[in-house]
């Protein structure tokens, strides 16, 4: 029986974005943190919500946690949105700035929601191609943000999923060539040398220069709160108050905006979480230099690869075969033959190593 009504044409092509669940003792496919929040985090949240009043709406401001946020990098609440999770302030800010008529600029291989949540919001996709070694070509992207004068222009740093690191220069660049928007999505940005935040705390004398400036963050990664789904951007408060415009109210839950308030007074303990990461990452990466793959330097939580003695596919199936979940980009445009791995504890990145070292000998 053929549907009451039809699914919008334009969304017929389009699948949804998701990373195969498939049991494993090792997973290490989705970037999540490879520790859980810390204990003392826990019990101040349970003390909360035991307290409660779940029958009242949440602060559809986020007062509280925007403020908190504010601090941490330097601004002011009118300068922070928060929504459930970087996918969540994505789709806002494309609600409110993308829509029919108008143009978003991407560059592949790089995360592939920036293109999925701009097509379901009836915004056309340019897609612009990286160079061989994953970087964005300066000179080029400046012609196609001439020729398309795109809305919204995504640059992913680090890079999802090659790891690469946009250098300050070239964010600088970018924004004071787009016509619109520059949204650089800084999931992994903890992890990396520099930011895009540094632009707005003072590494551009003219304020005005950077009001064209997004940086999207997540409470995911180094805050090891995936579960939460938790998100943010720091923008300027028009841009801010157009998310607000668009997004639903009471969007997000008080135990969300709880558990994201409480885990900013554990800065300490992040930063040693990212310590251990960027640690093991180095190690991973020795370990992957010993053996018969090509493997791409990374700022991330993760790292590329690409087997040269088997298929992807097969070097896949072969490690889960060994318990250890990887993701397979291989399908990906730009990306074929790569497999990504997740950055874990000592004793995953271990058994992935090993696994490994067995699968492609």
């Amino acid at each position: 029986m053929s549907p009451l009504v039809p699914l919008r044409p334009d969304l017929a092509a389009l699948s949804g974005y998701h990373s195969p669940q498939v049991p494993a003792e090792v997973r290490l496919n989705t970037n999540e943190s490879p520790l859980p929040p810390p204990d003392a985090w826990r019990r101040e949240l349970a003390d909360e919500l035991a307290r409660l009043d779940f029958h009242r709406y949440p602060d559809r401001g986020a007062a509280a946690l925007r403020s908190g946020l504010a601090e941490l990098h330097g601004v002011s609440p009118e300068e922070v949105f928060c929504a459930n999770g970087s996918n969540e302030v994505l789709q806002c800010l494309l609600l409110a700035f993308g829509g029919a008529g108008r143009t978003a600029v991407v560059f592949e291989p790089t995360y592939a929601l920036h293109g999925h949540i701009a097509r379901v919001t009836a915004t056309a996709v340019v897609r612009g191609a990286r160079t061989a070694d994953f970087a964005v070509d300066g000179d080029e992207a400046e012609r196609l943000l001439a020729a398309h004068r795109p809305a919204l222009t995504f640059l992913c740093s680090p890079n999802n999923p090659t790891g690469r690191v946009e250098p300050t220069e070239l964010v600088g660049r970018l924004l004071a060539a787009a016509p619109g928007l520059l949204v650089v999505d800084e999931a992994y940005g903890q992890f990396a040398r520099s930011s895009a935040l540094d632009l707005r705390a003072g590494g551009v004398e003219d304020a005005e220069a950077t009001r064209g400036l997004v940086v999207v963050r997540t409470f995911s990664k180094t805050w090891a709160m995936a579960a939460s789904r938790l998100g943010y951007l720091v923008a300027d408060p028009e841009v801010v108050a157009g998310c607000e415009a668009v997004v639903l109210p009471y969007h997000l839950s008080t135990p969300t905006q709880l558990a994201g308030t409480l885990a900013l007074r554990y800065r300490e303990e992040m930063a040693q979480r990212v310590a251990l990461v960027t640690e093991e990452r180095g190690r991973v990466a020795a370990g992957l230099t010993a053996l018969p793959v090509e493997s791409w330097p990374s700022d991330a939580s993760f790292i590329l690869f690409r087997p040269r003695t088997r298929s992807a596919d097969d070097v896949w199936k072969a490690l889960l075969d060994h318990g250890v979940l990887v993701r397979n980009c291989s399908s990906w445009e730009g990306l074929d033959g790569c497999l990504r791995v997740t950055v874990g504890t000592p004793e995953e990145n271990g058994r992935f190593l090993g696994a490994l070292e067995e699968v492609v000998a």
